[in-house]
């Protein structure tokens, strides 16, 4: 893979960082986890949006002088990252919107502008908080497991600084993995925080968390395994097909609709798997969120449409390997599978790493 090593300048990049969000037709993510044999999990997760945000893979290295964003320009909370941590950021900025830390922790953010809504920061509070856009970094790079991403963050403040062509905050909650494999949600719903434990390490996006959990309730009937025949008077009526088990499983691109296939399909999956081999399931479990392109319309007017009118298309898929710190990247442009190793990066570098993806997918002839 061509890479390039490129530091950013945090304090360029916090005015630079309205280029991230500049409109966008939507976006609507699905994210699960898969545990594995040999005790570890792998981390998959669909990221769309009706435009392309040039997303390339980062490496950010321990020890780096991060600058958060405050209110109204004002200086945000600082830190020097614990933690390194590789991943997907957006239009090169050095935050990350999905990714992997040294010590396994797992996460992204995904949309939710229908039910996020942050905390109301007085600018005497501003060195104590961050742009919404960089929860993400924070937890990561701070972070070993979840419980302490717990305590970290009732403390951390959220603001509501925002960037064209929002006219508030950009409307994001967090899903979060550790090497345990607990899961967690983080939402901002109302200025206030809510962390929820997660059973099903499934995450999309509206409504809110609490919901989606209980909608899972309404297919309680679904499952894996084959319905037997249907007996009524002596006569038997046999499914048509296999695939009976899951006979009703929502089928659209509603985000409810997602999550409930999420569940059945992670949940479903095989345990008895290595890591290493959980990677190609996981791909395979998100081909089933690939959303064609036009199969989604949204006006500028609805708020998934992000100020202009437009369609959704699946601009890449990732699946991070906790276990072995391997991370891999599946593009709309490149259907070939490219991985970062976080073992062979340098942790401590002074800088942070930029990668170049392959545009172009490797297609061979077997006609020869």
């Amino acid at each position: 893979m061509k890479q390039k090593a490129i530091f950013h300048a945090i304090s360029s990049a916090i005015v630079a960082a309205s280029l991230l969000f500049t409109p966008i037709a939507t976006e609507a993510c699905t994210s699960f986890i898969i545990k594995s044999s040999d005790n570890g999990y792998v981390y998959g997760r669909t990221l769309e949006f009706g435009i392309d945000i040039q997303s390339e893979p980062i490496a950010i290295p321990r020890n780096l002088h991060y600058q958060g964003t405050g209110v109204n320009g004002q200086p945000g909370k600082s830190w020097n990252t614990k933690y390194a941590a590789i991943g997907m950021n957006g239009i090169g900025l050095p935050i990350l919107v999905d990714g992997m830390n040294e010590k396994g922790m797992t996460g992204g953010m995904l949309y939710a502008p229908n039910t996020a809504k942050f905390q109301e920061v007085s600018p005497a509070e501003s060195k104590e908080s961050v742009a919404s856009y960089e929860i993400l970094t924070y937890a990561l790079t701070n972070f070993a497991t979840v419980d302490e991403v717990k305590e970290g963050f009732k403390t951390l403040k959220v603001n509501q600084t925002g960037h064209a062509p929002f006219t508030g905050a950009i409307p994001l909650h967090m899903t979060l993995h550790d090497a345990q494999g607990k899961s967690i949600v983080i939402e901002y719903n109302d200025g206030k925080l809510f962390i929820y434990d997660n059973p099903t390490g499934v995450m999309t996006n509206d409504p809110n968390f609490a919901y989606q959990l209980a909608n899972i309730g309404l297919y309680a009937n679904l499952s894996p395994k084959e319905a037997n025949p249907l007996m009524i008077n002596g006569a038997t009526y046999a499914p048509p097909s296999s695939g009976s088990g899951l006979h009703g499983i929502p089928g659209d691109f509603l985000s409810p609709s997602r999550f409930v296939r999420a569940v059945m399909y992670s949940s479903s999956a095989s345990t008895q798997l290595k890591a290493t081999d959980q990677v190609a399931v996981a791909f395979h479990i998100l081909n089933n969120f690939d959303i064609p392109p036009g199969a989604i319309q949204l006006s500028s007017k609805n708020p998934y449409g992000g100020g202009t009118d437009g369609f959704e298309r699946t601009e890449w898929s990732s699946v991070a390997d906790a276990k072995n710190l391997v991370y891999y990247v599946r593009t709309y442009e490149n259907s070939n599978i490219q991985m970062l190793d976080m073992k062979k990066l340098d942790l401590d570098a002074k800088q942070i790493r930029t990668f170049t993806l392959q545009d172009r997918e490797v297609r061979f002839e077997i006609n020869k």
